[in-house]
Formats: structure tokens, C-alpha cells, sequence
């Protein structure tokens, strides 16, 4: 059924499509580009942002048949408009999952260069692939069996309640989330669905304090995929996610003092 092209028009299946990966040296982008290979994408380019030296796991992703690694750098104007300009018009599906993650809040780090490196890429980075990669996606969101279809955001259940361990993370992601949703009013009209994750601690270098459960980088990236496969909008993949969003759509109020304590 994922080859009948009329149901292809109305789904996200990365099945025959061409995807972008905006961070492939991340254990979850490589997670998703092994995923996106065995769900049989037709062209998987994976952004890196040091082109010039090797990162762990760069032979095994080349060795994968469908990739192409591509010079990405999100908090790089320039290099993000040079590769849009390149491949911006054949891009079926754009997974956004370059972030920095650092913890600790407002009292217990001094100046704002860790913040700042935070909004540069969590929001900042964001916002330069949607001015740049947008406007093609849009324009392609009618092509029928090739058109764009998907736009996926990396983002933290930490955006709707900051968590003060992680402050000022949480609150590039809480930047990111307004933009994303500004992203899905101007790209649905095309047809391009915006897809929006929002995972509890992943098991990362970031969270090595946090006690379990956390959420295993290959369990995310098949979240993700069946999020586009089934055409849903808003993800919160992993037990921590969804007891959060519980808690949070039941009194924001009592979930923001919890974290305070």
C-alpha cells in the first residue's frame, strides 16, 4: 500500500523519499539514518557540521548505500543558504535534530555564551533552515508522487515546563516550539505536515545524571518514523514524555512549583 500513489500524496511514509538529516554525528541521527535506510528512503543526505575530519560512526553511515553526507553547520547563514541552494528543491522530508543540550540554570553558570550557543542552534539554527529550505518545500508540497511532505522538529518536553536543572536548554526549546508552530502555519497550506517531538531525557552525555528511565536513542528514532508513516502532528515518545504532558495538561501551575522543589 505505500506504493499506490494516490495514497502516497496523503502520507509521510519515508518510503522512496529523499531526506534530509541535519545531524548525523549524533547517536540519534544516526539512529534515524539507519532507520530512514531500512524503511527504504530513496536518498538520505546527513549534515555534518566539521567535514573535515572523521566523527564516531562516520564509516559506518557511508557505508550505507542511500547517504550523502553533506557540510552542515546550523548556526552558519552562509553554508545553510549554500545547501539549500544545493539540494533545497529535492528535499521530500527535512528531520531537524541538530541541538545543543548543556545543563545547569541561571545561578549556577556565569555569562551567556552557553545560552547563547543553546538559542543559536536550538532556535537560530531553525529559523535560518526554515528561511532557506522552506520557501522550495512549499513550493513543492502539490507535486504529487514527489512532492515535499515532511517537516520534523527535534524539540524537549522541557518546552512547555521548564525544568531549572536544565534552564536554559529548556528554554531554547521553549523558543524553538513557538517557532515550529508559527513553521506549521505557513507550511500547512502546502500540504508539508509539521511534525513536532517533544522526548523526555534521552540516554545521553547530557543526561548522565538523571536517573531512569530515559529514552535510547533508537527508541526515538522509531518514534519518529511512525509519526510520519501515521501523519502525527505532535510526538511525546517515552514514559517521562507522556507523564509530563499528563501533568502538565492537568495544572501547569502544580507542575511548574514540582520542578521549582
Amino acid at each position: 500500500m505505500a506504493d499506490d500513489r494516490q495514497l502516497r500524496e496523503f502520507t509521510c511514509d519515508p518510503k522512496q523519499r529523499k531526506v534530509l538529516v541535519t545531524d548525523g554525528k549524533t547517536a540519534l541521527g544516526q539512529a534515524l539514518v539507519s532507520g530512514l535506510a531500512a524503511a527504504h528512503a530513496e536518498i538520505i543526505w546527513v549534515g555534518h557540521t566539521e567535514p573535515w575530519k572523521k566523527f564516531p560512526g562516520f564509516d559506518e553511515l557511508q557505508k550505507i548505500p542511500q547517504v550523502t553526507l553533506l557540510p552542515l553547520d546550523v548556526t552558519d547563514s552562509k553554508n545553510v543558504r549554500e545547501a539549500a541552494a544545493e539540494i533545497a528543491g529535492k528535499v521530500d522530508i527535512l528531520v531537524n535534530n541538530a541541538e545543543i543540550h548543556r545543563s545547569f540554570g541561571i545561578g549556577n553558570r556565569q555569562g551567556v555564551e552557553t545560552a547563547r550557543a543553546e538559542m543559536d542552534v536550538n532556535y537560530f539554527g531553525l529559523l535560518r533552515l526554515a528561511q532557506e529550505f522552506g520557501p522550495a518545500m512549499r513550493s513543492r508540497g502539490a507535486d504529487g508522487k514527489s512532492s515535499a511532505v515532511a517537516w520534523v522538529n527535534l524539540l524537549s518536553v522541557y518546552a512547555h515546563a521548564n525544568f531549572p536543572p536544565h534552564g536554559t536548554f529548556s528554554a531554547s526549546k521553549a523558543a524553538a516550539h513557538s517557532l515550529a508552530q508559527c513553521l506549521r502555519a505557513e507550511m500547512r497550506p502546502a500540504g508539508v505536515r509539521v511534525v513536532n517531538v517533544f522526548p523526555g531525557p534521552i540516554d545521553d552525555e547530557w543526561n548522565q545524571l538523571l536517573p531512569p528511565p530515559k529514552l535510547a536513542p533508537e527508541t526515538l528514532a522509531r518514534s519518529i518514523l511512525s509519526a510520519l508513516r501515521e501523519g502525527v502532528e505532535d510526538v511525546y515518545p517515552g514514559d517521562v514524555a507522556q507523564e509530563w504532558l499528563a501533568r502538565w495538561r492537568d495544572n501547569p501551575k502544580a507542575l511548574e512549583r514540582e520542578l521549582s522543589a
